[in-house]
């Protein structure tokens, strides 16, 4: 059996970190060897640093280990890993993930410094793994040798493409308008300050809509060996944050380029699979899409946990009186939308033969 390959984190203390590591133990392709955080943690141990904040113990493997720098510079100590998964402030990320990936390990971030780069796959393994056969043009052009970089999407966008993915297929896209009522554990932690969330809707979330409204065409569009090109469909984007804790939802309005029938947009969602699923992805939801009847749902409370929080459940699907149709989705922000998207594009990257 092949020796599993080692990962560092960075940004290990933070939700997303916690997740990582979490979703991590005893995995089969994978184990942490090295964790990363802020320049006021490096060479601490990472349990007396990190407030560990879900409801499970954290994993004895990591209680010991001793805090990285998060990028790599001359007379500093530098992690020793296969894979680097970061999951960064947008702020820091450019430079911190470019200079891993200079030094020849490949980078799976989440962060949005990287995403809409014309030469960077934003990768959601179900849709569009063949973006990721740019890579040797980015180390070309980047001056990579071993290194790259591979992003996943913003935590909500990727429940809204999952959902967009096989309508754009079948039907094709024009127009989508997207309304989020998004869980406080977007924000990280500490998050937003209860007295401003508590009894209280927050109608911004900066960077956000933009973020929304240009990811998925990128995701949905073609890709080849040299170039990445959109699909051509508007995305209008509102997004709110809410006094949830986790999961994102969202209603949202499609208009389509073909006619369709509300059994026919069923249809389409639940038969959804991808690559991930054909290879069995040890993190892949078994059904990526699940579609509930029920007048009331999908809820964040009942639903965000499907399939281990990676699959996007979708509800409400009707007629609508202005675009074509109508519907309301659930994605979990920190396992679907962040963590578990970029375990899922590192069991991708392996089963491709690029780890």
């Amino acid at each position: 059996m092949k020796a599993k390959r080692r990962v560092g984190i960075l940004g290990a203390t933070g939700t997303v970190g916690q997740r990582l590591i979490h979703m991590l133990r005893n995995h089969p392709y994978f184990e942490v060897t090295a964790v990363a955080a802020s320049d006021r943690s490096e060479g601490k141990r990472f349990a007396d640093v990190c407030k560990w904040k879900l409801p499970f113990e954290m994993p004895e493997s990591v209680k010991d280990m001793t805090l990285y720098p998060s990028k790599v510079e001359p007379g500093r100590p530098q992690i020793d890993c296969d894979i680097i998964i970061a999951s960064l402030p947008g702020d820091i990320a450019l430079e911190s993930e470019g200079s891993f990936a200079a030094a020849g390990i490949p980078v799976i971030s989440n962060s949005s410094a990287f995403r809409m780069h014309p030469d960077v796959p934003l990768i959601v393994p179900e849709i569009n793994p063949d973006h990721l056969d740019i890579i040797p043009y980015q180390q070309k052009k980047r001056g990579f040798k071993t290194g790259y970089i591979v992003t996943n999407p913003n935590c909500t966008t990727i429940g809204l493409v999952m959902a967009l993915a096989p309508l754009h297929k079948a039907f094709g896209l024009e127009a989508v308008m997207m309304t989020s009522m998004q869980a406080i554990s977007g924000a990280g932690y500490p998050g937003v300050a209860s007295m401003d969330i508590l009894d209280n809707v927050i109608p911004h979330i900066g960077g956000e809509e933009e973020k929304v409204e240009e990811e998925p065409q990128k995701i949905l569009g073609k890709g080849s060996k040299t170039k990445l090109t959109a699909a051509p469909f508007l995305v209008s984007a509102q997004c709110n944050r809410v006094a949830v804790h986790d999961g994102h939802l969202e209603s949202v309005r499609v208009k389509l380029k073909k006619k369709a029938t509300v059994e026919k947009v069923i249809e389409a969602l639940e038969s959804f699979t991808g690559l991930p699923q054909e290879l069995k992805l040890p993190t892949a939801p078994v059904r990526p899409i699940i579609v509930r009847r029920e007048q009331d749902r999908p809820q964040p409370r009942l639903d965000r946990d499907a399939e281990n929080g990676m699959a996007t459940v979708v509800g409400r699907i009707s007629k609508d009186t202005i675009f074509d149709f109508k519907f309301t989705l659930i994605s979990h922000n920190t396992i679907r939308g962040a963590a578990g998207a970029a375990l899922l594009n590192a069991e991708l990257l392996v089963a491709k033969g690029l780890l």
